[in-house]
């Protein structure tokens, strides 16, 4: 019938992956090695009789047979070499290609980024960027000289020489040690004053009783 009318798609067998060849050989390769152990149990058993026995065509039958399994035993060993070869050979191309995997999607990341950040930056534009940082500096030097307008002080000069101030505070230290000065004791009479002045009696405020009295 399936020559005649054929077999689906679908009932196709997948195609093995690198994975699933490591473990087939991985599972060939823990058979070969029961197989080793065995025959190592059978030579170990061999040449505990030949111990035991004279030379003779006993003691030679059984080196025969530890002969024979030596052999098989050699034959195992260098199939196990070659499978764990195939098997390293075929983890390397597994990680080979994850590798390429992994690459290949930072490669597809990286070109969608690369993408979105020119359509970003597509959208900007340098020179109205140059034009906003021009007009900051002019805001920011108008700000200052309104500080420093604000800040100025109408009772003090614009200019002022500080020999002057020098000068003044010289005199100020000499008429001091003079005794004339304009800090001097306000309740102290000037100099062009003879006398004290006298001060007034205080008025006593009379009484009816006192009236009556002189009367």
């Amino acid at each position: 019938m399936n020559r005649i009318f054929g077999t689906s798609s679908s009932s196709k067998k997948p195609k093995p992956t690198l994975q699933d060849v490591i473990d087939q050989t991985d599972s060939r390769s823990a058979a070969i090695e029961v197989k080793i152990k065995k025959l190592d149990g059978e030579l170990a058993r061999y040449k505990e009789q030949m111990s035991k026995l004279r030379n003779g065509p006993g003691k030679e039958a059984i080196q025969q047979r530890a002969l024979r399994t030596l052999k098989q035993k050699r034959m195992y060993e260098a199939q196990l070499a070659q499978l764990t070869q195939q098997t390293f050979n075929i983890e390397s191309t597994a990680l080979a290609t994850e590798n390429l995997r992994n690459t290949m999607v930072t490669l597809d990341a990286m070109s969608q980024a690369n993408k979105e950040l020119r359509k970003q930056y597509g959208k900007i534009d340098i020179g109205k960027i140059e034009n906003m940082q021009y007009d900051m500096e002019e805001l920011l030097e108008q700000a200052n000289e309104v500080q420093e307008s604000l800040s100025r002080s109408y009772a003090v000069p614009d200019e002022i020489d500080e020999a002057d101030l020098e000068a003044e505070l010289d005199a100020l230290g000499m008429e001091e040690e003079d005794g004339v000065s304009y800090l001097a004791d306000l309740n102290k009479a000037p100099d062009f004053i003879d006398e004290a002045p006298i001060e007034a009696p205080e008025l006593t405020q009379t009484t009816p009783e006192a009236i009556k009295t002189t009367l």
